[in-house]
């Protein structure tokens, strides 16, 4: 799994394009110019994983496109030791940004093989989240709840309540919410009862499905 300078410097030029673009959270900027995102994609694909747009990994799935990734991350506004639920793991490139800035990521995925493909990889490239689960997102993980922070990186046709209810009071829940395009949302938790909402415009994600049985 090699990473070499030609690599680094595409990564530093992604990193400032993300800039141009409106991304002004230092931390999150380093994180993309320090992850291998190339190792994420299948090798014959390495040439697309430095360019600013979601690709396939199979499955109906896709790795996200970095100012989507970028986007999201800055709005949770991570702090170091902080306890996130991660709905959605993919292919684990979201997962490894949120370990970089320092957080402790407890994930769910619902595609088998994706899950079982990406539980080794993270481990193998020294990413791997605190807590890995095969599930249904909607569900969240209920046992480590309450949570500092919750993402989701699918489109959701509304915000699952389960989610909701495992956000700490004063936590933050960024997640795309409409069929296509999504809107990002922001929710923070005010307090028992109390959500205050934000729109951050349109995004395209793949659908958030729900296990039915």
């Amino acid at each position: 799994m090699e990473d070499n300078y030609r690599h680094q410097g595409k990564r530093k030029g992604l990193a400032e394009k993300l800039a141009l673009k409106g991304i002004k959270d230092q931390r999150v900027l380093e994180a993309i110019k320090s992850i291998p995102r190339h190792l994420f994609l299948d090798s014959s694909f390495e040439d697309h994983a430095y360019q600013d747009k979601a690709f396939p990994i199979g499955k109906g799935q896709t790795i996200s496109q970095p100012y989507t990734v970028a986007f999201q991350t800055e709005l949770l506004q991570v702090k170091k030791g902080e306890k996130i639920l991660e709905v959605g793991t993919g292919s684990g490139y979201q997962a490894a940004v949120l370990k970089h800035l320092g957080a402790k990521v407890y994930t769910i995925e619902r595609q088998h093989q994706l899950y079982k493909k990406t539980s080794q990889f993270l481990k193998k490239i020294g990413y791997s989240p605190k807590y890995f689960t095969f599930g249904d997102g909607y569900k969240g993980i209920k046992t480590y709840a309450p949570y500092d922070k919750i993402i989701v990186t699918a489109g959701a046709p509304y915000i699952p309540k389960s989610l909701m209810a495992q956000l700490k009071i004063g936590g933050r829940l960024v997640i795309p919410v409409g069929e296509d395009p999504q809107i990002m949302t922001l929710l923070i938790r005010k307090d028992v009862k109390k959500f205050e909402k934000h729109n951050f415009g349109e995004f395209r994600f793949v659908p958030l499905l729900e296990n039915k049985n």
